[in-house]
């Protein structure tokens, strides 16, 4: 996350806290250090952002600072916390955690809407066992173009290494898949993320490759008549 965007992210989580919180606490929330946390409240303050508190205590935002509204109707406010209320359908930890400060920030505005209920069943968490791999960290390999080393189990437990050039992350209700152009087998390959053992990055990019290979994989799967996400490994 850019730094720019960790401040707002920061002014938005003590905006709607009820309480005091603690640089562990928004160290946790958002990925980074609580030394990092520490230089970006210092920053803040600098910035006479009314952000009361100190190391140890925890920190407050003084009442009466404010940001200008989201311009939504009603019905919009309602489709996006939908929409963000089934990310937990995705097992993206994450999106999951981005999903609620977005929530936070709409009922800060808005006020809570209880009488939207969305069942969270979907895909396996990526948090529910220490083996499994981060969803947000496929999403950024396939942001920064860097290849992939997978550890893979098929359907039968085969186990095969692969190194792939991750392109999409594809998210059905179930289950969530890495489309990528796998090196190993000299072709566009699908593997369902629940059955990565391993996943590591091997220090080389494919820069600039990304898009031609996301547009040759949409053609050979438009071509075939295959529904997107039904190849699963081999």
């Amino acid at each position: 996350m850019p730094r720019s965007s960790r401040l707002f992210e920061i002014i938005q989580i003590l905006r709607v806290a009820e309480g005091p919180v603690t640089a562990a606490d928004l160290a946790d929330q958002l990925e980074v250090s609580v030394r990092t946390i520490y230089r970006d409240i210092a920053a803040l303050q600098g910035m006479r952002t009314p952000i009361e508190g100190e190391a140890g205590m925890g920190y407050l935002m003084r009442k009466g600072y404010d940001l200008p509204p989201l311009n939504f109707d009603t019905d919009e406010i309602e489709a996006l916390r939908v929409a963000l209320a089934m990310l937990a359908r995705t097992g993206d930890s994450a999106l999951q955690r981005a999903a609620q400060r977005v929530c936070g920030k709409i009922d800060a505005l808005h006020g809570p809407a209880d009488w939207l209920e969305i069942v969270p069943w979907g895909a396996p968490s990526d948090d529910s066992a220490p083996d499994c791999v981060s969803k947000a960290m496929l999403r950024t390999a396939i942001r920064e173009e860097s290849k992939l080393e997978l550890l893979y189990r098929d359907e039968n437990n085969n186990e095969t290494r692969r190194v792939v050039r991750p392109l999409v992350l594809i998210y059905h209700l179930n289950c969530v898949m890495l489309a990528a152009w796998c090196e190993t087998r000299s072709a566009f390959r699908h593997f369902r993320t629940d059955r990565i053992w391993d996943c590591t990055l091997t220090g080389t990019d494919f820069t600039g490759e990304g898009a031609v290979l996301r547009r040759l994989w949409r053609e050979q799967y438009e071509r075939e008549g295959t529904q997107v996400g039904t190849a699963v490994g081999g």
